[in-house]
C-alpha cells in the first residue's frame, strides 16, 4: 500500500490530488472536516467543506472562499475521488474519504459515534487506512447516556432556579452549546447566552436547526429581570469578569474531562457534567473496528497509550503529530 495521504509541515496532504485536509499553515486548497478553529484555520487559498459547515466557517474566517459539497457526493481532484461523510462531532462535521487507484483512506477529523440528536449521525466507512483522533483515548472516558445527562443538568438548574440562583454552564460555542440547548427543559426558566454562542445559534437557526428561545447577554441587559436563568458561557468567559455580574450563581462545566476527578477539582466549579462531542474509549474502538482498516494513524490526544493499545490488538498503528487540539481543559478550540 502506498501513502495516499502524507503528513507534511503544512498538514495532511494528498500529493496525487494536490490538496490538504485541515491544514494548519496556508495552502492553495484545503478540504475542511468542520468549523472548529483548530481544524478550520485562516489563510487558505480555497476551502471545501460540507454545506452545513460552511456558514459557520465563513463567519469565523471573515467571508473566506468556502466551496460546499453535500454528504456522499463524490468530487474528483486530478483523478482522486473525494467524498465527505458524517462524523457526528458537530453540525456539518465530516470524515473525508479519499480514493485513488483502488486504495481508500479516511481522515476522521473529530468524531463521535453516539447520535446526539443535533449533528448528522456518524457513518462508518470501510477503508485501508484510517486517521483517527484519540482525544479521549483512555478506558476511563465513558460518556454519560444522554437521557441521564439531560436529567442531571435539568435537576441542577431547577434546584438553583428555585432558590433564585443563576446556573452558569461552560461550553464551546459550536456544537456543545446547541446540544445543551436541545437537552435542557426551557420551562425551568430563561436561557441567557454569551455573544459567541448566540452568534453561532443564529447561524444554525438560519440553516433550519431548531433551538429554544435564548437571550444574548449584552452590557445593557437587566440581569435582575432573569432570576434563576441558565447562562451558557464560553470557557474563557466563565473565568472572566463577564460572569461576575450573575450573583448569586452556581457554576458548572460540560466536558469529557469531567470524567477525571482531578480536573473537576482544578476547575473549581460547583458541578461537572460528563459530556463531549468526541468519541469516548468505546466509541474510538468501535469506529476503528468498523473501518476494517489495517493501518491506523493516531493523532491528538492520548496518542502513545491508544496507539500501543491498537498495536496490541493487531493493527499497524502509528502516532502522527498534528496541531489539532481536540477538546482541551484550558483552551477554547470552539471559538
Amino acid at each position: 500500500m502506498t501513502d495516499l495521504l502524507t503528513f507534511t509541515p503544512e498538514g495532511i496532504y494528498c500529493a496525487a490530488g494536490n490538496f490538504h485536509i485541515d491544514p494548519w499553515l496556508p495552502v492553495p486548497r484545503a478540504l475542511i472536516t468542520h468549523g472548529h478553529a483548530d481544524h478550520s484555520r485562516p489563510g487558505m487559498g480555497a476551502y471545501l467543506a460540507t454545506t452545513t459547515a460552511a456558514p459557520v466557517m465563513r463567519h469565523r474566517l471573515g467571508g473566506a472562499n468556502v466551496e460546499t459539497v453535500d454528504y456522499g457526493v463524490v468530487t474528483t481532484h486530478n483523478g482522486v475521488h473525494v467524498s465527505f461523510h458524517p462524523a457526528g462531532h458537530v453540525p456539518g462535521s465530516a470524515q473525508i474519504r479519499v480514493e485513488y487507484k483502488g486504495e481508500v483512506w479516511v481522515c476522521s477529523g473529530d468524531y463521535k459515534t453516539v447520535d446526539d440528536g443535533l449533528s448528522e449521525s456518524f457513518e462508518p466507512l470501510r477503508c485501508h487506512a484510517f486517521i483517527t483522533e484519540s482525544t479521549f483515548g483512555l478506558p476511563v472516558f465513558n460518556w454519560t447516556p444522554q437521557d441521564i445527562l439531560a436529567a442531571q443538568i435539568n435537576d441542577w438548574w431547577a434546584h438553583n432556579a428555585a432558590n433564585g440562583v443563576f446556573s452558569i454552564l461552560s461550553c464551546y460555542a459550536l456544537g456543545k452549546a446547541q446540544r445543551l440547548l436541545r437537552a435542557v427543559d426551557p420551562s425551568i426558566g430563561p436561557i441567557l447566552t454569551h455573544a459567541a454562542i448566540e452568534n453561532t445559534n443564529a447561524i444554525l437557526r438560519a440553516q433550519g436547526i431548531t433551538l429554544p428561545q435564548t437571550t444574548q447577554v449584552t452590557p445593557d441587559l437587566n440581569i435582575k429581570a432573569h432570576p434563576g436563568a441558565l447562562v451558557l458561557a464560553t470557557p474563557s468567559a466563565l473565568a472572566s469578569t463577564w460572569a461576575n455580574r450573575f450573583k448569586p450563581a452556581s457554576s458548572a462545566f460540560a466536558s469529557g474531562w469531567m470524567a477525571m476527578r482531578g480536573v473537576r477539582r482544578r476547575r473549581a466549579a460547583d458541578r461537572g457534567f460528563i459530556m463531549s462531542d468526541h468519541a469516548d474509549w468505546n466509541g474510538l474502538n468501535d469506529a476503528i473496528s468498523q473501518t476494517g482498516a489495517e493501518r491506523i494513524f493516531v493523532t491528538h490526544g492520548y496518542t502513545s497509550v491508544f496507539s500501543k493499545w491498537l498495536s496490541e490488538q493487531g493493527y499497524d498503528a502509528k502516532i502522527v503529530k498534528t496541531e489539532f487540539d481536540g477538546e482541551t481543559t484550558d483552551q477554547e478550540n470552539g471559538e
